[in-house]
């Protein structure tokens, strides 16, 4: 891990840019100024009023231009608040809800044991990206560009699912099923085109920094629900036939695809996690004060509270309904399939709203990355930045987009092996590839080796997961309808 020897004074910079120094800034849509700004504002001053653990970085960086043009680096006032609550938003999500069916194949000792493992496993690959951010040439890697468009896209589509049909679960506990509730009943569908225009509404903030408190109300959502899911489901009465053995197969190898596929469901579970260069290019950085250090103290507290949520809720989960744990949802369709006549309304409904506020959430994040990626093909060809139309253009149609796929495959949200798999090594493999690549440790040292095993270990895990999750699904079936959306 090299240290930067540019004197203290200096500023960390982007490559050098053709553009001049008087670059204008990024018009701001009247809706984000106008709605946003009261919500938004508030919220800024009080976490950067806030001392302690967590402080401030020193001074700010020397932009180029054109990333003061982005969503992503646009405004690099960052600090280790922001991290902490964009990690916290974009790591605990409704995903977590289906790590007990890990559990029910690969029982309480290797599902414990697997859980920690991949828990540390990507902690560490999180902490090569952070060191990786700022190179000993002064070049800042802000982004995980073509993987984001990859990953964070498709997972935009699963929040849609997931927070259009939390509202309408939502919407049923609060007008019930008596013929009282007169208002007009939705369809799925109508839910996921609500969903889709609250996100868009919320996705007019121009940039990462911008979205600190909706992340920190995502934060504080997902935790809410999370705890209150666990908690209630320990506490109430199991079901009856609640049986914790391993499920057995029908011969050795449906075993090993099914231990296969289990992986993979612990591997969605923590898909996604590389936002962290992203979240670290808002932050500014000096020779003195890289961004590093805060970064990773933000992500250290972030992951501290993402342990107390996860690992509760798989342990808590698989305790309480066993091999009786439902798919989809995993324990929020288990909680209000067991617990339903003896949870309280309120209690049911709140954490309903809880998933479709932490889903807004997240949604923010992860789109970020697309947005960026769309708004710097526009400033790379015209050099300029994109005005406050087409950025709130380019929003609607990704909604768009997202909407439609949702509307049009609705049997995505099964495929949550399947995804866990493919989207393995952004998490665990290639951080470890990049390291080698670009820090170039001695050949044969620990760290080396160590990147170089974990790695090449990630890569083959992922093709054994999707193989694992490919039979699976070919073996115990999966409605694929179009357009009807359940």
């Amino acid at each position: 891990m090299g240290e930067i020897s540019s004197p203290a004074s200096t500023a960390i910079s982007a490559p050098p840019s053709p553009l001049p120094d008087s670059a204008p800034r990024t018009p701001r849509s009247p809706l984000a100024s106008r709605l946003m700004t009261p919500i938004v504002s508030p919220m800024k001053k009080a976490i950067t009023s806030v001392h302690g653990y967590l402080e401030e970085v020193g001074q700010f960086t020397k932009l180029d231009p054109q990333d003061a043009w982005l969503p992503i680096t646009e405004s690099r006032n960052g600090n280790a608040y922001y991290s902490a609550f964009h990690t916290l938003s974009s790591g605990i999500g409704v995903q977590a809800l289906v790590l007990p069916l890990a559990f029910t194949t690969l029982g309480w000792t290797w599902g414990i044991i697997c859980l920690l493992l991949v828990f540390i496993w990507q902690l560490y690959t999180l902490w090569l990206l952070i060191q990786l951010h700022e190179s000993e040439s002064g070049t800042r890697y802000s982004r995980y560009l073509r993987l984001s468009m990859a990953a964070f896209g498709g997972t935009c589509v699963i929040l849609v699912m997931i927070g259009g049909g939390t509202l309408k679960t939502f919407f049923e506990i609060v007008c019930g099923a008596s013929e009282t509730c007169n208002v007009t009943r939705l369809t799925t569908v109508e839910w996921y085109l609500v969903f889709i225009c609250a996100a868009v509404v919320l996705a007019q903030l121009p940039n990462l920094n911008s979205i600190a408190g909706v992340s920190l109300i995502g934060a504080i959502t997902a935790v809410s629900y999370c705890t209150i899911i666990w908690v209630v489901s320990v506490i109430k009465d199991r079901p009856v036939g609640v049986s914790y053995e391993p499920v057995k197969e029908i011969s050795d190898v449906a075993t090993i695809f099914s231990i296969l596929n289990s992986l993979g469901i612990i591997a969605f579970a923590f898909r996604g996690h590389n936002l962290v260069l992203e979240v670290q290019g808002t932050m500014p950085s000096t020779a003195k004060k890289p961004s590093r250090i805060p970064m990773w103290r933000g992500v250290k507290f972030a992951y501290l509270i993402i342990a107390m949520c996860l690992f509760p809720l798989a342990i808590g989960g698989y305790s309480a309904y066993g091999n009786l744990m439902p798919g989809n949802e995993g324990m929020f369709d288990a909680l209000h399939k067991y617990h339903n006549h003896d949870t309280s309304k309120v209690l049911l409904g709140l954490t309903s709203l809880f998933v479709v506020i932490s889903s807004l959430s997240s949604f923010q994040i992860f789109a970020m990355p697309v947005f960026d990626n769309l708004e710097f093909k526009y400033t790379s060809k015209y050099n300029k930045p994109c005005p406050w139309w087409l950025r709130s253009g380019i929003r609607v149609f990704f909604g768009s987009v997202e909407f439609f796929i949702s509307a049009a495959l609705p049997f995505l949200r099964n495929l949550a092996a399947l995804i866990g798999g493919i989207a393995l090594p952004i998490t665990l493999a290639y951080p470890c590839f990049m390291w080698i690549h670009i820090r170039k440790p001695t050949t044969y040292s620990a760290i080396w080796g160590l990147n170089w095993a974990l790695g090449i270990l990630g890569m083959v895990l992922s093709i054994l997961a999707v193989i694992g999750a490919t039979w699976s699904l070919a073996t115990m079936g999966i409605e694929f309808h179009f357009f009807k959306a359940q």
